[in-house]
């Protein structure tokens, strides 16, 4: 694997998208609890955002660990910030910190509360 080809794609989905969901399977078909869950938070904030199957490209779904130094997916990356994963997309969701960054950086919530 050629990490710096695979990093320049990752940089160019993440300033190109401002908000990048990596999962496993796609947002219309999640293919573990822990993507549908991100998903779900998304969904439920009206929030526009590219996902990207790593199931469909094995250089991807590696890569996007090392890139982000990070070993679990989903990942999420909000104006080319890395955000986290489900655990941490969800408890900023319960906070209230994701729907407050979000805004912050200007990304528009269709359903936000």
């Amino acid at each position: 694997m050629d990490n710096k080809i695979v990093f320049d794609r990752i940089r160019n989905d993440i300033n190109m998208n401002d908000v990048v969901l990596y999962l496993k399977g796609s947002a219309v078909f999640p293919q573990c609890g822990f993507s549908a869950a991100v998903v779900q938070v998304f969904n439920h904030l009206g929030v526009a955002y590219k996902d990207f199957n790593v199931m469909e490209d094995n250089e991807l779904r590696e890569g996007i660990k090392a890139f982000a130094d990070w070993p679990t997916l989903p990942q999420v990356y909000v104006k080319g910030e890395f955000i986290g994963g489900c655990d941490i997309t969800r408890e900023m969701f319960a906070s209230g910190e994701l729907q407050a960054l979000l805004q912050e950086k200007g990304i528009k919530m269709s359903n936000a509360a």
